[in-house]
């Protein structure tokens, strides 16, 4: 008799991240170049006395830290959309070539238009983005079967191809590299409000489109002649997901750079937790994910003190063994 899988009910795992959640705000608002104790946060927070800390608080961590939720929240739910799409476990967002584009994006309006500054390349980084994404469903639609392993295919050799040219002019634009470096490592610093109210907008629809698409994506998974039968158009349901994946990296990308893994790493571990399920995993995916993003902030601001670590450097070294783990162990599935 085969082993009974164990899994916890979806609120006691969504309680849990919850908590979580909650206390890594608190950490997030505390610690930095001068940390806070949890009477000066309560005062900071309430508005009662503008202090030192009221400052610190309102004008650089709350940002950072509602910047982080947001961005944990759409690459997680966008990860879950795209294994699911794909059907693969191993994929993640930037598979599409969405990171690419607005990685070329980016470096074009550096280099040759002289832009300046996150406000800046913002619009060029989430056009990039979305560009790149618009191509890879055109070339996995112009083959007889379009489905998910041909979609996977064209965004990898689409986001080589990008990345080449980007590597091209940055080699030799030691101006546009300077500023790039500092974009492409994924950070959360230096980020105002400001920007939250121009990829809001882009994040909601994201998120809207790929809670709607649980469904669809279940039914994907059975195969498309059963998804068929189930009355779901493959065609429209990869649509749907590929506009949610590039709504949400699109914007967090040109937000704050190609952050990795957190859109591999949640879904994985919830995956174990909650099954296979697709309309649990966006669900919990929603707080999740940024844990996984506050906390890799968290620990970019306490590891190298005075300095930072760009917290798209943290979740490489998180998410790099978790991969290599799911690879060994895949592999060892198959060989047996």
């Amino acid at each position: 008799m085969g082993k009974i899988a164990f899994r916890p009910h979806t609120g006691v795992v969504l309680l849990i991240c919850l908590v979580l959640l909650v206390t890594l705000i608190l950490v997030s608002l505390a610690v930095g170049t001068r940390e806070l104790t949890l009477e000066e946060i309560i005062t900071g927070l309430t508005g009662q006395k503008r202090t030192v800390a009221s400052i610190i608080i309102w004008r650089m961590r709350m940002p950072r830290t509602v910047l982080a939720i947001v961005v944990g929240a759409a690459l997680a739910v966008a990860g879950v959309v795209m294994q699911g799409l794909t059907r693969n476990p191993l994929a993640e967002p930037g598979i599409l070539g969405v990171n690419a584009g607005a990685s070329l994006a980016v470096v074009l309006s550096l280099s040759v238009l002289g832009v300046g500054g996150v406000g800046g390349y913002l619009w060029f980084a989430f056009a990039g983005a979305a560009l790149a994404a618009g191509l890879v469903h055109l070339m996995a639609r112009r083959s007889a079967d379009a489905g998910p392993a041909r979609l996977v295919l064209a965004g990898v050799a689409l986001g080589a191809s990008l990345r080449a040219i980007t590597g091209t002019i940055t080699m030799y634009d030691s101006k546009t590299f300077d500023s790039y470096r500092f974009w492409v490592l994924g950070s959360l610093a230096r980020r105002d409000a400001g920007l939250l109210v121009w990829i809001g907008p882009f994040l909601a629809v994201g998120l809207v489109l790929a809670l709607a698409s649980g469904l669809t994506l279940n039914a994907l998974a059975l195969g498309e002649e059963q998804a068929r039968a189930l009355g779901v158009s493959p065609a429209r349901a990869r649509a749907l997901a590929l506009a949610a994946i590039t709504l949400l990296c699109g914007a967090s990308t040109a937000a704050v750079g190609p952050i990795s893994f957190v859109g591999l790493v949640v879904p994985q571990v919830l995956r174990l937790a909650l099954g296979a399920d697709q309309r649990k995993l966006l669900a919990v995916s929603l707080v999740a994910g940024p844990i996984l993003l506050l906390g890799a902030d968290i620990l970019g601001r306490v590891l190298i003190v005075p300095a930072e670590m760009e917290a798209g450097v943290v979740t490489a070294f998180i998410g790099g063994p978790v991969l290599l783990a799911m690879v060994v162990r895949r592999m060892g599935v198959r060989t047996r």
